[in-house]
Formats: structure tokens, sequence, C-alpha cells
């Protein structure tokens, strides 16, 4: 397994989103694209960056789970199976609320950890 991006995600209420990115663009960071999903797990994913490379999510949900911001980090990888073994056998369980998931473009699947660190594992379909 490779990791191919590493980065923070915040997951915000949809009311909140726009206030947040407004913050993260006057710490430098431009909108890269925004990502909407009307699927079962409606969300909507603004992927941003700054002139370091560096890259943060801010995204949305829009089944109002959220009763405050969560950060998260977002591992993107080559073999999501691969990572989400690995997780698992250090104790990682797969989250109730957002267990795998694919769209047209991605895998993914947010991971637990006994501490309560958040990890969004992520495998691109190309």
């Amino acid at each position: 397994m490779k990791i191919t991006g590493f980065n923070p995600m915040i997951l915000t209420k949809p009311e909140d989103a726009e206030a947040l990115i407004k913050v993260f663009e006057a710490l430098g960071f431009a909108r890269r694209h925004n990502k909407v999903n009307e699927m079962d797990m409606a969300f909507n994913e603004v992927r941003m960056k700054d002139e370091n490379g560096f890259y943060i999510d801010v995204v949305s949900g829009k089944l109002g789970l959220l009763e405050r911001d969560l950060n998260v980090t977002r591992i993107n990888v080559d073999d999501f199976d691969e990572a989400a073994e690995m997780l698992k056998s250090k104790g990682f369980r797969e989250s109730k609320i957002i267990s795998e998931f694919r769209t047209e473009t991605s895998k993914y699947a947010f991971y637990v950890a006994p501490s309560g660190l958040i990890i969004n594992l992520v495998e691109h379909i190309k």
C-alpha cells in the first residue's frame, strides 16, 4: 500500500461551511474544486490548496448528524482494502455513521481509533 495524499479535513454543518471556507481563504487557501454527492450519504466537499501545496477539505454533510465540527485526517491510498485491513489490525473500527462508500470516482470509509482519532481512508478509482 502506498499513501498518495495526506491532509486535514473538517466536517461541519452545511450552514457553517461557507464561513469556515472564508477563514481558510483569508489564510491563503483557494478553492480547487467542489464535489457534491446527492446519493445516500449526501455531502458537499470543497477542496482547497495554498501556494505551498498544502490541502484542506471542508465537508458539510446534509444529514444533520453533527453537533460540532470534527477534525479528520484524510489519507489517500493506492489500495483501499489493504489499508483498511491494516487499520483494523491496529484497533480501528469502521465508523457507524460513514461506513464504506463508493462514488463514481472514489472508494472511502471513515475509521475510528480507540483514542477517537478519525481517518478518512480514500482510494481514487481510475
